[in-house]
């Protein structure tokens, strides 16, 4: 669809510049990978910024250490690297993400001939600590619903664009990205089905329920047509002052509710998580449910059988009369 890269490419940072005091060679070196990860591999914004941070840094390590190009890098540069993370406090989720960044960027650099081996290759990963998602109860989430179905009562448009949106989170389980880069077109009121472009650009049908389909209509029809602007274009969720919603907006919309409710805090990805702890409770199968959330690998997904044993074994603690 014409258009679609720009809703993401027109937030891509621009100041990649690097430090004033690097070689001009790094400072081109950061400008000309952010312009891959950009128009090649088409990454999210809050993506192209972790991986150029985490190679800036990187490049700053290789100053310190004496060397003023990329020739200078190998397996013992980023193993100090990582160590000075280390030392540094940072978390092992927060390593494991560097070493990865760094090892998709020296592949980068030997594939185009920046450097003549990959000292990435020869790089393991810190092991993050799995931490189970928290996840809302069925009761609390038709609570949060039944309160944010009160909240749009007034007819408001406000209101009405945030019961569209919770109960479409919570019918899809998409990510909040996805949300907000939905445009009208994307919706398929017919077979209950939207379009989502997910990570790298792969797209996906995911069906959705009756709730979200009455909230998405009233939200379409009524209340839509008076946040629009001239420049509101296809947007399908649209913010106070009618331009495309962004994604803060919408973490606090979805803070804001369930905080209405005595339910856990929880982010959007909170109710990605608890859409799918639902789907498998219900009897979903797991590959069903990769394909609904757009995990490439079923591992991301086996998560969520976690979550659903640990209820399980609480259940069967509480009930059981020889637990």
């Amino acid at each position: 669809m014409p258009g679609r890269l720009t809703h993401r490419r027109d937030m891509v940072p621009d100041d990649v510049s690097g430090n004033p005091s690097w070689p001009e060679g790094f400072t081109q070196l950061l400008a000309d990978y952010e312009r891959h990860l950009t128009a090649e591999r088409d990454l999210s914004t809050h993506s192209v910024r972790a991986y150029i941070g985490d190679v800036a840094d990187l490049l700053e390590h290789l100053i310190r250490l004496g060397h003023d190009d990329l020739g200078g890098l190998d397996i013992r540069g980023l193993r100090s690297w990582l160590a000075k993370q280390q030392s540094l406090g940072k978390s092992r989720s927060t390593m494991a993400r560097r070493a990865t960044a760094a090892r998709v960027f020296t592949a980068w650099a030997q594939r185009t001939e920046r450097i003549g081996t990959d000292p990435g290759a020869l790089l393991a990963s810190p092991k993050p600590h799995k931490s189970l998602p928290g996840v809302l109860g069925q009761a609390d989430t038709r609570a949060v619903l039944d309160a944010a179905a009160v909240a749009a009562d007034d007819g408001s448009p406000v209101g009405l664009r945030d019961l569209a949106i919770m109960e479409l989170l919570y019918a899809t389980g998409i990510r909040v990205g996805e949300l907000c880069a939905l445009d009208v077109d994307d919706i398929d009121h017919s077979r209950r089905v939207v379009r989502v472009f997910g990570k790298g650009r792969k797209e996906r049908s995911v069906p959705y329920g009756v709730p979200a389909a009455e909230a998405l209509e009233r939200w379409l029809t009524e209340a839509r047509p008076k946040l629009a602007r001239e420049g509101s274009g296809p947007a399908a969720f649209l913010g106070a002052r009618g331009g495309r919603i962004d994604q803060r907006a919408v973490r606090r919309l979805v803070h804001e509710r369930i905080a209405v409710v005595d339910a856990p805090d929880l982010a959007p990805h909170g109710l990605r998580h608890t859409a799918a702890t639902h789907l498998l409770e219900g009897g979903a199968d797991l590959r069903s449910v990769q394909e609904l959330l757009g995990h490439a690998s079923l591992a991301t997904t086996q998560v969520y059988t976690h979550v659903s044993s640990d209820r399980l074994r609480k259940a069967y603690l509480q009930a059981h009369p020889r637990a």
